[in-house]
């Protein structure tokens, strides 16, 4: 009998581990194909290349990147969301998307910002807060949050960052929790 447990332990653990690998390699993929849409060439392409080179570090197969880059060149067009929101305890959060549904994008983080003390944010409101570096967002004016806000923090980071569509998550805040 333990050995059939401790095999249902080690399938249980390869299930979870490869959900959340395919989790990452399909927005990974989003990122690409939606970088692609206005040039499908990495050489010419900046964020292209930077979106495939997130994904090589990851080890997503060559051959989907290819696909994507082809999908892309088919499909209907993608877009990209930068989404300003408050979590808790006022901590500014830049979110960036990747959607070929806008309205359904945004009503589902609204949902998840409301089920975790946070809030939308008006365009403008938070994006002041920020500055865009080699095509990475960072604070301008770090904060270090209380403990309890940390650990409400991370838990809204958490579920935004299940969302299939959410690629990146910005925050002003600094957090220290330990593991």
């Amino acid at each position: 009998m333990s050995g059939h447990n401790k095999w249902t332990q080690i399938k249980h653990k390869k299930a979870a581990s490869d959900q959340k690998r395919a989790i990452m390699f399909s927005k990974l993929l989003r990122a690409i194909s939606v970088s692609a849409q206005q040039d499908p060439h990495p050489q010419n392409n900046a964020t292209l290349r930077s979106a495939i080179t997130k994904a090589k570090e990851f080890n997503v197969p060559l051959e989907n990147i290819e696909r994507a880059i082809r999908k892309s060149q088919e499909t209907k067009q993608a877009s990209e969301l930068i989404i300003e929101a408050y979590g808790p305890d006022g901590v500014a959060l830049l979110i960036t998307a990747f959607t070929d549904s806008k309205n359904r994008t945004v009503a589902e983080i609204k949902k998840i910002l409301s089920d975790h003390q946070g809030k939308w944010a008006d365009p403008g409101s938070v994006l002041w807060a920020f500055e865009k570096k080699e095509g990475e967002w960072s604070a301008r004016f770090p904060q270090t949050p209380s403990a309890s806000t940390q650990e409400h923090l991370v838990a809204l980071m958490d579920a935004l960052d299940d969302h299939p569509d959410v690629s990146d998550i910005y925050t002003t805040a600094e957090l220290s929790l330990s593991e």
